[in-house]
């Protein structure tokens, strides 16, 4: 198995009102590539962010199917799936810069 470079893995964090609520637990969301593993995502944020992962959940989400307002067709937005991992007490990521 080749090792994949984590920025491959981990694509973008997810800003919400549930993501962001969740960080005062140390807990972040993020958009991650659809046929990485728990394993994978881990040492990822291991690597780019140099903190300590706790644990690891996953979720994959339907795109949803949007009608196009001006000829009247369906469309489908693309599916995702997201990481949602849990820090070790005392690490944090920065993801707006300087909080």
């Amino acid at each position: 198995m080749s090792a994949r470079n984590p920025r491959d893995i981990v694509i973008r964090p997810i800003v919400s009102e549930k993501s962001y609520a969740a960080y005062e637990e140390n807990v972040y969301t993020f958009v991650v590539a659809g046929d990485a593993n728990k394993i994978e995502i881990k040492k990822a944020i291991e690597t780019i962010f140099g903190v300590k992962v706790k644990r690891v959940n996953t979720l994959n989400r339907q795109g949803k199917r949007k009608r196009n307002r001006r000829t009247g067709d369906w469309g489908q937005r693309a599916a995702q799936k997201r990481a949602v991992v849990a820090l070790a007490e005392g690490d944090h990521i920065e993801i707006f810069g300087g909080t």
